[in-house]
């Protein structure tokens, strides 16, 4: 038998923890090992429990979801635990900033209760918890008209690695294109485009789909009408 999901909840609201908690805990395939109310919790209670999946809240006291995020996602031992970024809004000031700091993806807080399972499913299994939709509207957020432009942002390790085909496709995904879009953008089998953003995807040393979209942004390579 599979053993069940582990995750991880971080918010200081104990009413939405309580909701969580009770949702997925109804799940025979998920189950909850802990509850964090700021981030300096989240992290002692992650190094404590190895979970799978942490859902974590950006604005909370002491140390916030960004610093939590980028603490745990730092830490060899949890290398495999996926962090998720709970968020009120779609596009979120601090969305894009907590892809950077290593999450996996975010969700609203106001998510359907079977989506939120299917969230938890869905990053567990190593995909990233951005749909093209919502990474285009990302993008168009932080490098469209009017964007504020990064302040000399450190060049991407291992992008000189990256073959033309590669950088050519590291773009689609930065701007929201699926696999099979990207297949069909460029011609090639949905095998040979899953092949080559896994290729990326190692050359990068990137967690999983999310980070390549910060990887994409922060080398120039996601420019605003793409």
């Amino acid at each position: 038998m599979t053993a069940p999901i582990r995750v991880l909840l971080v918010d200081d609201q104990a009413l939405l923890r309580a909701g969580f908690r009770a949702l997925l805990d109804s799940d025979p395939g998920i189950t909850v090992v802990g509850e964090a109310v700021d981030g300096a919790e989240a992290v002692r209670l992650a190094t404590e429990t190895s979970p799978d999946v942490v859902l974590m809240d950006v604005q909370m006291p002491r140390v916030d979801g960004l610093a939590a995020t980028a603490r745990i996602t730092a830490t060899p031992a949890l290398a495999a635990t996926k962090v998720v970024v709970l968020t009120t809004f779609e596009l979120d000031e601090y969305v894009f900033g907590a892809l950077r700091a290593g999450a996996s993806g975010f969700l609203l807080k106001d998510i359907e209760p079977q989506a939120l399972i299917d969230a938890v499913r869905v990053v567990h299994d190593g995909q990233a918890l951005l749909a093209p939709r919502v990474t285009r509207r990302l993008i168009e957020a932080f490098v469209g008209p009017g964007a504020v432009e990064p302040a000399a942002a450190a060049p991407v390790p291992g992008i000189d690695q990256l073959t033309t085909r590669e950088r050519e496709i590291l773009a689609l995904v930065g701007s929201g294109r699926s696999n099979h879009e990207i297949a069909a953008e460029l011609v090639l089998s949905p095998l040979t485009a899953k092949t080559h953003v896994s290729r990326i995807m190692s050359k990068l040393a990137a967690r999983d789909r999310a980070q390549l979209v910060v990887a994409a942004y922060e080398a120039g390579l996601v420019t605003a009408g793409r």
